[in-house]
C-alpha cells in the first residue's frame, strides 16, 4: 500500500449490541459540528450501517472487509473516501475478535492491517467493578492489537460510573475511560429482519444523529479521544475492478426495494470505463434503452412484492431487455424478482419476471448467512469458469423450486464457505440472465 492516510480509530466492543452503532454515528456527527472532516468506514459486510454513517458525518462510508477484499481492493476504497479528512472513525463487526473464521476477517485484523487503536464499548448494565476484568482480557489477548481506551455504555447512575472509573483506574492504569454513556431512553434505532430499519427509512434521522451528538459531547472526552488516533496504515489503489462490468453501460435498480449495492462495485465500473444509469423499480421504471446491461442488486423486494407484481411496465421492461440479449445480473433480492413467484410474510404469492426457474417464499423463513467463495461454472459475465468471487449470504428467504429446465439452465457457481466446506451449487444462469443468493463483493486475488 502507497499513500498516506489521515489519523484514525477503531470503535469496537465484546459483542454485538453494546453500543459500537450510537457511539459511532454521535462521534461522526459531533465533529462534524465541530468543523473536523471527518470519514468513517465499516468491518465487514453491511448495506444498512454505512448509510446512518453517510448521514451522521456527511461522506461515503466504505465497508473493509478483511476476509472478501484484497489487499489492493481495501487500500483503494479506504484512500478514496479518507481523502481530504482529518479523522477516521472505523466501526468494528460483532465482537472484537469475530471474523469469517478464527484468525481471519475480525475488526482486531482491520486494526492491526491500518494500524488504529481499538477503542472498546463496553456495556455495563449489568456489572460494576467486574467490567474492568473484561476490558482487561480484550486489552492482553492479542499483543498486536492495542486498546487505547474504553467507553461504557448504559451507565445506571453516577455511582455506577465512579466504580468502573476507580476499577480501571486500579487495575488499568494505562487504559483511559474516556466516558460512560448513560442509559438513555429515545437513543434506539428501529429493527426488521435484516438488521436496523434503512436510513432513509427513518422517520427523524436528524432528530437521533443530533442527540447522539449532544449525549457524546456530554459524556465522552472527545478531544482525549482524538488524541488516541493513529496513522500507520497505507492507502493505495487496485487497478482490477472488483467484480467485472456487466457491460459497458449498466443501468442499476435503486430504490427501497434495491438498496443492497456496495458503492465499491460500481466505482469499480466506473474506473473500468463503464456507465452507471439508475431506475426504479417500486416507481415502475424500466432500464435505460441503450443499457447493455441490468444489476438488480439485493434489499427488500419481499416487503413490496405485491406493489412490483403490480408494476407491468418495470417487468415488461426487464423481459423486454432479456430478450434482446442484454446481460441481467440479480443478486438476492435481485434474484428473487428475476424469478417466478415471490410469497410474501402473510403467504401471498405474487409474479414476478419469470426469466429464471425459481420460486421463493418469505413466509417460509429460514436464516442463511455466511461468507462464501464462489467459483464460476460456466464462462460468463462475471469471468471464466473456474475463477473466483468472494461475498456473503443473509436472508431469510426458502426457495421453493430451483430446477433445471429441459437442459437450458446451469448452476451459476459452485460455492463454499469461509472454512472452505463445500456448499454445492447455487443460484442459476439461463442464456443471458444469471443471478444468485450470493451478494458479491470481490474477484479472488489471482495476481491481478
Amino acid at each position: 500500500m502507497t499513500g498516506g492516510l489521515p489519523p484514525g480509530v477503531v470503535i469496537a466492543a465484546p459483542s454485538s449490541g453494546s453500543g459500537k452503532t450510537l457511539l459511532t454515528l454521535g462521534l461522526l456527527r459531533h465533529f462534524r459540528d465541530a468543523g473536523v472532516a471527518v470519514a468513517s468506514a465499516k468491518v465487514g459486510p453491511d448495506y444498512i450501517d454505512p448509510a446512518f454513517h453517510r448521514a451522521a458525518g456527511g461522506r461515503p462510508c466504505p465497508n473493509l472487509d478483511l476476509w472478501a477484499m484484497r489487499e489492493g481492493t481495501l487500500a483503494s476504497v479506504l484512500a478514496d473516501s479518507a481523502r481530504g479528512a482529518d479523522l477516521i472513525v472505523c466501526e468494528g463487526v460483532m465482537g472484537l475478535f469475530d471474523g469469517a473464521r478464527l484468525d481471519e476477517g475480525s475488526t482486531a485484523d482491520a486494526a492491526r492491517t491500518f494500524g488504529w487503536p481499538v477503542i472498546l464499548v463496553v456495556d455495563a448494565a449489568a456489572q460494576g467493578a467486574s467490567a474492568s476484568a473484561l476490558v482487561g482480557g480484550f486489552a492482553r489477548h492479542r499483543p498486536d492489537v492495542t486498546v487505547a481506551g474504553v467507553v461504557f455504555n448504559r451507565t445506571g447512575s453516577a455511582r455506577h460510573a465512579d466504580i468502573l472509573k476507580a476499577a480501571m483506574a486500579q487495575d488499568h492504569p494505562d487504559i483511559p475511560v474516556l466516558g460512560c454513556l448513560p442509559r438513555l431512553s429515545g437513543l434506539t434505532l428501529p429493527e426488521r429482519h435484516l438488521g436496523l430499519v434503512q436510513a432513509g427509512e427513518h422517520g427523524d434521522l436528524e432528530a437521533f444523529l443530533n442527540a447522539a451528538a449532544q449525549a457524546v459531547a456530554a459524556h465522552v472526552d472527545t478531544p482525549a479521544l482524538r488524541t488516541l488516533a493513529r496513522a500507520t496504515g497505507r492507502a493505495g489503489a487496485t487497478d482490477a475492478a472488483p467484480i467485472p462490468p456487466l457491460g459497458q453501460k449498466i443501468a442499476v435498480a435503486r430504490d427501497r426495494a434495491f438498496s443492497f449495492c456496495y458503492p465499491h462495485v460500481l466505482d469499480g465500473w466506473r474506473h473500468a470505463g463503464a456507465e452507471i444509469s439508475f431506475f426504479s423499480p417500486l416507481e415502475d421504471e424500466i432500464p435505460a434503452a441503450d443499457a447493455d446491461a441490468v444489476y438488480l442488486p439485493g434489499g427488500y423486494p419481499e416487503l413490496h412484492a405485491g406493489r412490483l407484481a403490480g408494476n407491468a411496465c418495470f417487468l415488461a421492461g426487464l423481459r423486454a431487455a432479456a430478450a434482446a440479449g442484454r446481460t441481467m445480473f440479480g443478486e438476492c433480492g435481485g434474484y428473487m424478482v428475476l424469478g417466478d413467484r415471490l410469497t410474501d410474510a402473510d403467504g401471498v404469492s405474487h409474479a414476478m419476471a419469470g426469466l429464471l426457474p425459481v420460486a421463493t417464499s418469505f413466509a417460509e423463513r429460514k436464516l442463511h448467512l455466511g461468507y462464501r467463495r464462489a467459483v464460476i461454472a460456466e464462462t460468463g459475465p462475471l469471468g471464466p469458469a473456474g475463477s473466483a468471487l468472494r461475498g456473503h449470504e443473509f436472508h431469510y428467504a426458502t426457495i421453493l423450486t430451483e430446477g433445471l429446465d429441459n437442459g437450458q439452465d446451469a448452476p451459476l457457481f459452485h460455492v463454499s464457505n469461509a472454512d472452505g466446506a463445500y456448499l454445492g451449487a447455487l443460484g442459476r444462469r439461463r442464456g443471458n440472465v444469471l443471478g444468485s443468493f450470493v451478494h458479491l463483493i470481490d474477484r479472488e486475488d489471482n495476481g491481478a
